[in-house]
């Protein structure tokens, strides 16, 4: 079978890989750690859970996989309710951030391994290890032992291992993790170019934003066992529903100041800034004022435009960018992209000035104000 093949029989169904979340629940000892989460991901998508750590990505990836049971609710894959079936009769396949290699066998036979257990005649098992081998480009390694692998290899191994099962979905948790930051890049690449080549749907579980921004269609936030905001990722860096996803969304994340709405302006530290506001609060009502640390002009004290004062505590020299963190007046820590040629030291006196139309408001409870 050659990769060609593999790829229009992973590919022929273009319905097979929706997966549908109902109502899903998941309660551990009485403790409710999912709550009621509704979401549809369609065939072929690219989707990304993303939260903190105990947010329950991981917890929601294995309801769907059938590794955990669903206290209530229903799991639904390709059309048909899966919410009872077993992790083996749902046609998707995992990969961990655990390799979960046999080191006693050869790449080649830890690829094949599982379809020898569904008693697949051996011809057809070589020739999807062949065909895999091909897409993933381990052809070489075949013969070799996961001691003899690098972390890159072995984990393009454990992905080929769920490959060769032809499954209606892929479920990615933490892949990336043991991966030092330069073979956590190629990989990347490495699996964006799989599922352009494959089309099949995936659910992608990490805690590294970067991942999430350049490898998803789609974004799933979660913040303690619920939905925060689903959405492409520049929707959710550029349209934020409220301040969690505003802040986790973004490195380094959005600066948030507190303010107070008076005559159509957000009034930070005794300066206003206009804001065009569909439905905006009523006068006197404390805001939190969201900038994007890109959204800052800064420079020295006396220069530019009327601003905010503050005082430099650190500058990173990043090459192509500089990142200002200052201090304000009132206290409030705030960080800045600075892109000119201007050195800035500790203990400078230095003045920022939002971007117009940059500035993003949220009321007392965190909720976005459009």
């Amino acid at each position: 079978m050659a990769a060609d093949t593999l790829t229009e029989e992973l590919t022929a169904d273009t319905g097979a890989g929706t997966i549908e979340l109902r109502r899903l629940r998941k309660q551990f000892g009485g403790h409710e750690v999912i709550h009621g989460v509704d979401l549809s991901v369609q065939s072929g998508e690219f989707c990304v859970f993303v939260g903190p750590s105990g947010c329950g990505k991981s917890t929601l990836l294995r309801l769907i996989a059938g590794l955990e049971d669903v206290s209530s609710g229903d799991v639904w894959i390709g059309g048909e309710d899966v919410t009872d079936n077993d992790p083996s009769k749902r046609g998707i396949a995992m990969v961990f951030q655990s390799y979960a290699l046999y080191p006693h066998m050869t790449v080649r036979e830890n690829l094949g391994f599982g379809l020898s257990l569904e008693r697949l005649p051996k011809a057809q098992i070589a020739e999807r290890v062949e065909a895999a081998a091909q897409v993933l480009d381990i052809s070489p390694l075949l013969d070799r032992r996961p001691a003899q692998l690098s972390g890159g290899q072995r984990q393009r191994v454990a992905i080929g291992r769920a490959i060769v099962r032809k499954p209606r979905a892929f479920l990615f948790d933490e892949p990336l993790s043991n991966l030092d930051a330069e073979l956590r890049v190629g990989m990347r690449v490495e699996i964006a170019r799989l599922h352009r080549e494959l089309g099949n749907t995936v659910i992608y579980v990490t805690h590294d934003q970067t991942e999430a921004m350049t490898l998803a269609d789609r974004i799933v936030v979660l913040r303690s066992g619920r939905i925060e905001q689903v959405g492409t990722p520049r929707q959710l860096y550029e349209d934020p529903d409220n301040s969690f996803v505003a802040g986790f969304i973004g490195s380094p994340r959005m600066n948030f100041l507190r303010g107070e709405w008076r005559n159509g302006q957000a009034w930070i530290g005794g300066q206003g800034f206009p804001v065009n506001l569909a439905a905006p609060p009523a006068d006197g009502a404390a805001i939190d004022v969201g900038l994007r640390p890109e959204h800052l002009s800064v420079s020295p004290s006396g220069e530019g435009a009327p601003g905010l004062s503050g005082t430099v505590e650190l500058s990173e020299y990043l090459g192509g960018t500089q990142f200002v963190h200052l201090t304000l007046a009132d206290g409030s820590d705030v960080s800045a992209e600075y892109r000119g040629k201007e050195d800035f030291s500790p203990g400078q006196a230095v003045t920022i000035t939002p971007v117009e139309d940059a500035v993003r408001i949220f009321d007392a409870n965190g909720q976005r104000m459009r």
